[in-house]
C-alpha cells in the first residue's frame, strides 16, 4: 500500500450536528475517537477512503477491535452507529469513510500510490537485469535485511580492523624484544602506534635500536634507557657515533648485543 502520513481534519468537528447528536449517546465520546481512528487506518490503507488490512484484505470487526482495543461488541455498535448517521459505508463488509474524496485531497494521495507504484516498477526491472548479469540476488533490501548487509559490513570492517591490530602489535612485540631495557611497554607501545602513523617505519626504527645498542656496547658506562623513553623521544633517529676508548691490549675487541637478524630486513 501507498505510504501516506497523513489526512485531513475539518476544524469544525466539534460543531458538527452529526457528531454532538452521537456525543450525547452512551459511549458517544468513544464512538467519535472510533471513527477518528477510521480515519487514520483510511488514509493509511489509501485506497479511496476503504478500510484494509493489507492490500486486498479488508479490516474486521475483531481486527477493529484488537487494533483500536475496544471490545468487538463496541465495535459493532460504532460501526452500526456510525452508518446510521451516514459517517461510513458498507460495500460487500468493507468499511468506507462516506465523502473520502470531498475532504481529503485524492489528487496528491493518488500522486504518493503512483509513486509507489513506479518505484516499484523500477526495482522489478532492476532486479530482472542484475538476474540477467548472473548476480545473485535472494531479497529485496528492505529495512530488515538491509540492517543485515550492515551488520555483515561491519563485521568485515572489524576482521579487517582486527587484523591490522594483530599485525601492528606483531610488529611492535619483534622491536621490543630487540631493545634493551624492558620497562614502560605499554607507553612504548603507545608511542610507537604514533611514530607509525606519522610514517616512520620499523625498518627505522629497528636500524635505530641496533645502532643505541652499538653505542652501549662501546660506553659500558652508560644504561639504557626505559623503552617508553626511547619510542617517547623517537630516539631512532638520534646520532649514535660515540667516542670509543682505544684497544690497550692490541686485540680487536668483541661488542656483544642481541642479533638482529630476520627481524627487518
Amino acid at each position: 500500500m501507498a505510504e501516506v502520513k497523513w489526512i485531513k481534519l475539518d476544524v469544525s468537528i466539534p460543531d458538527n450536528k452529526k457528531v454532538k447528536r452521537i456525543r450525547k449517546m452512551p459511549d458517544g465520546n468513544n464512538i467519535i475517537l472510533f471513527w477518528v481512528f477510521l480515519l487514520s487506518r483510511a488514509g493509511e490503507s489509501n485506497q479511496k477512503g476503504g478500510l484494509f488490512f493489507t492490500e486486498n484484505v479488508p479490516y474486521t470487526e475483531e481486527d477493529l477491535a484488537a487494533d483500536f482495543d475496544f471490545s468487538n461488541e463496541f465495535v459493532r455498535f460504532a460501526i452500526m452507529t456510525l452508518e446510521k448517521y451516514k459517517m461510513i459505508e458498507l460495500y460487500d463488509d468493507i468499511i468506507f469513510i462516506k465523502n473520502w474524496d470531498e475532504y481529503q485531497q485524492m489528487d496528491k494521495l493518488e500522486k504518493i500510490k503512483e509513486q509507489n507504484r513506479i518505484r516499484q516498477t523500477k526495482y522489478k526491472e532492476k532486479q530482472k537485469l542484475l538476474a540477467n548479469s548472473n548476480v545473485a540476488v535472494t531479497s529485496p533490501v528492505t529495512q530488515g535485511n538491509a540492517t543485515d548487509i550492515e551488520l555483515d559490513i561491519d563485521k568485515e570492517n572489524n576482521i579487517s580492523a582486527s587484523s591490522n591490530k594483530n599485525s601492528i602489535e606483531s610488529d611492535f612485540n619483534k622491536l621490543w624484544e630487540l631493545y634493551p631495557n624492558k620497562k614502560g611497554k605499554k607507553d612504548a607501545f603507545n608511542h610507537y602506534k604514533r611514530a607509525i602513523k606519522n610514517g616512520i617505519t620499523n625498518k627505522q626504527i629497528q636500524d635505530g635500536i641496533v645502532s643505541y645498542k652499538k653505542d652501549l656496547a662501546k660506553n659500558d658506562w652508560m644504561k639504557p634507557a626505559m623503552g617508553s623513553t626511547w619510542f617517547n623521544k623517537e630516539r631512532w633517529d638520534d646520532d649514535y657515533e660515540s667516542y670509543q676508548p682505544a684497544d690497550t691490549t692490541g686485540q680487536s675487541s668483541s661488542i656483544p648485543y642481541l642479533d638482529e637478524k630476520g627481524v627487518y630486513e
